[in-house]
């Protein structure tokens, strides 16, 4: 099975490029000679092809016309020898040269040079060719981008280009095209596998999931993934291939074949995110499969992160409080602590709760594209703007609430116009217009200690007094003093219908010895698998993952809660020993021989953790 190449910078990418044209004989002064086609090879090439054209003319390009009556561009799609099997657009510039745009032409470097469509296939990414960045100067008059193309089983099968001679923007031209190129992959995906098989389509948000950009994943009646598109591997992290899905997300594969086609499921990966997904059953008749307890009703308000832990009871209050006051919140915590939980029970809880809350995760929206999502843009703002603009999701939060997680990976471009939108109130979609105001509570949270991303000048220090008006701290799981209501609460959220034993007393004592690294999140994970293995008994503790009992071993040990223990320094400052820790106040604490609350007082001594939290 064919990968991608690692990703490489773009001035190395086109050095190497230059280097590789020299080699095959190349001088920039030479013509290309796109191959030199046979026309009976031709005809053979195009009738192979036949199907890939026609995917790609009948499925995606619909989409995407505004990209050919806005910009005087052409599209161009050639096989993986970099051979053009068909063209749209403006063809007004590819008259004097129009032999290296009919059928067959080859792109390849060796034939043609540094060029999108080559360059593309020799180092298997994404790329964008500017004029000069040509190694032929008889190619000098164009400006593209192309990403490759892959076939359900990850084998390179085909490039599509974007290519103008005039100005094209570089970043979105690029964003572009690769989510052209993810459309032609994923309607590959589904002509081949979607009479047999499951389909969970899944993004960062429920607004999302009708995007081209959106994560696919294909698998069988045992939860065997067959099949992925690229998108999904970029937001799970992982390499798909034969890969149970259950081991991706906790939620039970029964769980997601019974799901309703029409209605949107959260997933809880076991990374880092959550997602939102829709599942689709096969096209072809097969068994009903069992009929599940209807998932409770979420709780609403504090009840549905908090019973009794005074921490979580504090800080639930406080930021009701400042968020009635319009004072922008900023919520620290480890991952999994339950941060968009509280987000969820915060907005229904306000006066707010009729209005829009829109969460934007800032670390899973393309570098290439978060701009015109947060932003929005003017009609033909760029290649590829729809006709009639779009709103950004800061203007969708009109009237509501704006909640921004993972803050601290925003791009710095981005935190210098988010300043702006925050300090005027005022937000300009890309590509000029009208400047529209716009009124919304604002909610941020992260899980990094954004004062040492300020010193380290990663964080603006301006943009983060702004979004810290009122800082929250939640609690890790293992520090809650209401660990027991949560047991119970994902028990009962997760259990089936007939499964009513509960949880034995050996592992409600194993619970509460457990370390929880992956805080409420892992907790759910564990709770699922239990269920899954105990059926209508008891859950006892061998229905537990084996994981449980490395952390609790690791633990008692005194080391951190995974594999690699980081180890502090000594001599080292406070911040970069809590740095080593990833925030872990026991496991420093422990490391350097003091108390917790010791600790805490040093760590606000040096502004490290809010005051009044711990």
């Amino acid at each position: 099975m064919a990968e991608p190449l690692r990703s490489i910078s773009h001035q190395t990418l086109i050095q190497q490029s230059w280097q590789r044209c020299e080699g095959y004989g190349l001088d920039p002064l030479s013509q290309p000679s796109f191959g030199e086609p046979d026309e009976q090879d031709v005809s053979a090439l195009l009738e192979r092809q036949r199907s890939l054209v026609q995917t790609t003319q009948q499925e995606v390009l619909p989409y995407y016309e505004n990209i050919l009556s806005n910009s005087s561009c052409l599209i161009l799609l050639a096989d993986s020898n970099g051979r053009l099997l068909q063209r749209w657009g403006d063809q007004r510039f590819e008259a004097p040269r129009q032999r290296g745009f009919a059928p067959g032409a080859s792109w390849m470097e060796k034939d043609t040079g540094t060029n999108a469509i080559g360059t593309a296939l020799a180092c298997r990414q994404a790329v964008h060719i500017q004029r000069d960045e040509h190694y032929l100067k008889a190619n000098r008059y164009l400006t593209g981008a192309a990403s490759p193309i892959y076939d359900a089983q990850r084998e390179l099968i085909a490039v599509l280009d974007v290519s103008s001679d005039s100005y094209l923007p570089p970043s979105h031209t690029l964003g572009m095209v690769k989510m052209m190129s993810q459309a032609v992959e994923n309607r590959l995906i589904l002509n081949l596998f979607r009479d047999d098989y499951f389909q969970l389509i899944f993004n960062t948000g429920p607004d999302s999931l009708d995007s081209q950009w959106a994560g696919l994943l294909v698998f069988d009646d045992t939860g065997m993934i067959v099949s992925a598109n690229r998108r999904a591997d970029i937001l799970l992290g992982l390499d798909l291939a034969h890969v149970k899905i259950e081991t991706l997300f906790d939620t039970p594969l029964r769980q997601l074949q019974s799901q309703p086609e029409d209605q949107p499921i959260l997933l809880r990966a076991r990374g880092r995110h959550r997602f939102h997904g829709l599942v689709r059953r096969p096209q072809r008749p097969r068994i009903q499969a069992r009929d599940f307890r209807p998932a409770p009703a979420p709780a609403q308000g504090a009840g549905a992160i908090e019973h009794g832990d005074p921490r979580v009871q504090r800080a639930v209050g406080q930021a009701q409080r400042m968020l009635e006051k319009n004072i922008p919140i900023l919520i620290h915590g480890e991952t999994g602590v339950g941060k968009e939980i509280l987000v969820k029970a915060l907005h229904q809880a306000s006066r707010w709760r009729d209005a829009p809350l829109v969460a934007v995760n800032c670390a899973a929206i393309p570098a290439e594209l978060i701009e015109s999502e947060l932003f929005g843009y003017e009609k033909g703002a760029f290649t590829g703007a729809h006709q009639k603009g779009r709103t950004g999701l800061i203007r969708k939060a009109d009237k509501g609430v704006l909640f921004l997680d993972e803050i601290g990976d925003m791009p710095p471009s981005l935190q210098a116009r988010l300043l702006r939108v925050l300090q005027d109130r005022c937000v300009q979609p890309l590509g000029g217009g009208e400047v529209l105001p716009v009124d919304f509570r604002l909610i941020c949270a992260t899980n990094r200690c954004l004062r040492e991303d300020v010193d380290n000048g990663r964080f603006r220090q301006d943009l983060y007094y702004r979004i810290n008006g009122f800082g929250v701290t939640l609690p890790p799981l293992r520090e809650r003093k209401d660990k027991r209501w949560l047991y119970q609460r994902l028990w009962e959220e997760h259990r089936e219908r007939e499964q009513t034993a509960g949880l034995s007393d050996e592992v409600l004592r194993l619970f509460d010895a457990h370390p929880w690294p992956g805080n409420v999140r892992q907790l759910s994970s564990v709770i699922q698998v239990a269920l899954a293995l105990a059926d209508d008994q008891p859950v006892r503790s061998e229905h537990l993952p084996g994981d449980f009992f490395l952390d609790i071993e690791a633990d008692a040990r005194g080391e951190h809660f995974t594999s690699a223990s980081p180890k502090v320094a000594a001599d080292q400052p406070l911040r970069y020993q809590y740095r080593a820790c990833n925030g872990n106040i026991a496991l420093l604490a422990r490391q350097l021989g003091v108390s917790r609350n010791t600790l805490y007082k040093r760590l606000r001594a040096e502004g490290l953790y809010p005051a009044g939290q711990g």
